[in-house]
């Protein structure tokens, strides 16, 4: 028998998530032309997840019920007779954007006006046991990972791949310095690529624990925010070869961190304004950009075919994704909910999906 979570609103994951077991499998004959069941065997959740759950904001509303989640992993069980990619066996990855992909292919780069058609949104996500996706909503796991690492890459993973390497001509490599800020999904995931790539980074926390696994994780150097709240950016200029500035910072904050994102990036610089999980909401002007002569790119999630790209990459330098020490399997998603919004988490938040 098949299990999922959906959400029935958006007041908050605690009232709106709810679980729901002993359903139907998908039939296989049912299948349409373009489509693939899939067995899930690992999730992981965005803070994404969190802002869906939550009360309308910057990711617009949904039409319940739907099933969240956009990351996950499992292995294909059947196919519809015009699939040409997959068969049954294949392990697979979700793509986050597969709306996009079908209606401008695979090059396509998600805007915002897209987030509402996203995995876990706008379609059917991942907090299930058994589903039923589209043939562009799918691309081949990296065959060096097992599935619950497989399981975090769909969105922070893919950030972080477009920040770095998805400007032509722009791509980090040795010689670069790359500024991370915090331990979630994304920057953990920038700090990893980044290392596979020969650059360095510096890394920014305000705990000493998490400051000593992004070190074990290469790191050069990691600043606590919290002792120079209103000077870190400077600081981080400081670290880099005679105080030039970062090549790449990676902004999650979003107003509350870009006015040292800033100040970190070097003449010619990119910032990345990747996310928002930040408090402050006092906005930092785009004038500011020419006070520091500095390039600043948006970015949300990446294209299909960066997805291919990125999992290639981490096949050929054997990355293994960093995550949380605690696990949850789906009948705890709530619990895993919890954890991410508590902040007690390093890197991704993980769901196991057992086969029952």
């Amino acid at each position: 028998m098949a299990r999922q979570w959906i959400l029935t609103g958006q007041e908050g994951f605690e009232k709106s998530l709810q679980y729901q077991e002993g359903l139907d499998i998908p039939s296989a004959h049912k299948l349409g032309s373009h489509d693939v069941l899939v067995a899930m065997h690992a999730a992981s959740l965005n803070y994404r997840e969190l802002m869906i759950a939550g009360p309308v904001g910057i990711n617009g509303p949904i039409t319940p019920p739907v099933i969240p989640g956009c990351d996950g992993a499992g292995i294909v069980t059947d196919v519809g007779s015009s699939v040409m990619d997959f068969r049954p066996g294949d392990r697979v990855v979700t793509y986050v954007a597969p709306k996009l992909a079908e209606s401008r292919g695979d090059d396509a780069l998600p805007s915002i006006a897209d987030a509402m058609l996203c995995r876990g949104q706008g379609i059917e996500g991942t907090l299930r046991s058994h589903g039923v996706f589209s043939e562009v909503g799918l691309v081949h796991a990296p065959k060096s990972l097992d599935y619950l690492p497989a399981a975090t890459l769909s969105c922070t993973w893919i950030t972080a791949w477009n920040a770095l390497f998805g400007l032509k001509g722009r791509e980090a490599g040795p010689g670069s310095w790359v500024l991370v800020q915090g331990t979630g999904g994304v920057s953990v995931a920038t700090l990893q690529l980044a290392i596979a790539a020969g650059a360095s980074v510096i890394a920014t926390t305000s705990n000493d624990e998490k400051a000593a696994r992004l070190k074990a994780l290469g790191a050069t150097h990691v600043i606590n925010y919290r002792t120079n709240p209103q000077g870190w950016g400077e600081e981080a200029r400081g670290l880099t070869p005679n105080g030039r500035g970062l090549d790449f910072v990676i902004d999650v904050g979003g107003n509350e961190t870009l006015s040292q994102s800033l100040a970190a990036v070097c003449v010619d610089g990119i910032v990345l304004v990747v996310g928002g999980v930040g408090e402050t909401m006092e906005v930092v002007p785009m004038f500011a950009a020419l006070m520091h002569t500095c390039i600043v790119r948006g970015i949300l999630a990446g294209s299909r075919n960066q997805f291919r790209d990125l999992i290639r990459f981490i096949d050929n330098k054997k990355i293994v994704p960093a995550v949380d020490d605690v696990v949850f399997e789906l009948a705890e998603a709530k619990g895993a909910y919890k954890r991410l919004k508590e902040k007690k988490h390093f890197s991704k938040v993980l769901i196991k999906i057992d086969q029952v």
